[in-house]
């Protein structure tokens, strides 16, 4: 299974109770379907997966595979610091109709590239399922280089997927894939897709992020796929200030969800502490920024 095009990852969301809001999680699925993507990917970290307990998350994923009847990839993400409880979160979404499962390293004192690689290896032995690994510094704590992450993909034959979200992801995009000539290895990128289109001219697959307006992403990769290069920049480029917004540290999560919630698909913008909601001046340089981008030819895409 070769992944590319565009997955795009899914929030969370909450009813003003702090509950898991399951109806609106179905109607994020449908506008994220609607928009023609590849594949979406559930309990990643815009996810808030890491505000979620265990019974929250199998019923989270159970929802969106429902939802999605087949009709595109469902990823899982079953990141854990143990090998043990990876494998258990791997074998639940399997179980629950999962496509494949993404996966950042486990959080260590400091790199060491071995037992990494063990990591991995030993999910692969454990459940027979594509693996899709993530390099987020956040997560892990550390930067997994071009090099260790091609020598995954040439030892773990079923963890070729690699999600990059570690600038300079281009770069980094060409030295993975200089190392892995012979190997069939799929590079998405990540990060809000605020470096895609650098990233497919640098031989990335297409993306797996998250994007309040996942058609743009689509339009740009699919364009660029077809060798309209330059209709896929023109467009990138002219919605490039939104995805940039949308990516704030701290508060992006809070921005996507406002967005969403205007077009229909959330009840609420809420996030799970101890993540932090907008304040009135982010608000208003939101309504800007929307307002900026429909005046400027994204009037097809930005009509709230």
């Amino acid at each position: 299974m070769r992944f590319q095009g565009v997955f795009s990852v899914l929030p969370t969301p909450f009813e003003a109770d702090g509950n898991v809001d399951l109806q609106s999680l179905r109607r994020v699925v449908d506008l994220y379907l609607s928009a023609g993507i590849d594949g979406v990917t559930v309990l990643g970290v815009t996810g808030e997966v890491a505000r979620l307990d265990d019974h929250e998350r199998a019923v989270v994923l159970e929802t969106v595979v429902d939802q999605v009847k087949g009709r595109v990839l469902v990823i899982a993400g079953t990141t854990a610091d143990g090998l043990r409880k990876c494998i258990g979160y791997t074998r639940n979404a399997k179980a629950a109709g999962a496509a494949a499962v993404m996966v950042s390293p486990p959080r260590l004192p400091k790199l060491h590239s071995a037992a990494i690689v063990r990591h991995y290896a030993g999910l692969a032995a454990a459940v027979d399922i594509p693996i899709v690994v993530q390099d987020y510094p956040p997560i892990s704590g550390y930067a997994m280089e071009a090099s260790l992450l091609a020598r995954i993909a040439r030892e773990v034959p079923s963890a070729r997927t690699i999600k990059l979200e570690d600038p300079p992801t281009p770069l980094k995009t060409t030295r993975i894939l200089e190392q892995t000539k012979g190997v069939e290895v799929s590079v998405l990128g990540g990060l809000g897709g605020v470096f895609l289109l650098e990233e497919l001219l640098a031989g990335a697959a297409g993306a797996m992020t998250g994007f309040a307006y996942p058609e743009i992403l689509v339009e740009v990769v699919r364009s660029f796929r077809s060798g309209a290069i330059d209709h896929a920049a023109d467009t990138f480029y002219r919605f490039v200030s939104l995805m940039r917004f949308e990516f704030q540290e701290g508060i992006g999560m809070a921005i996507r969800k406002e967005v969403l919630r205007r077009r229909g698909a959330l009840s609420n913008a809420a996030v799970r502490a101890p993540g932090a909601g907008l304040d009135a001046t982010t608000l208003t340089a939101l309504e800007k920024q929307l307002q900026w981008v429909k005046n400027n030819g994204g009037s097809a895409w930005i009509t709230d």
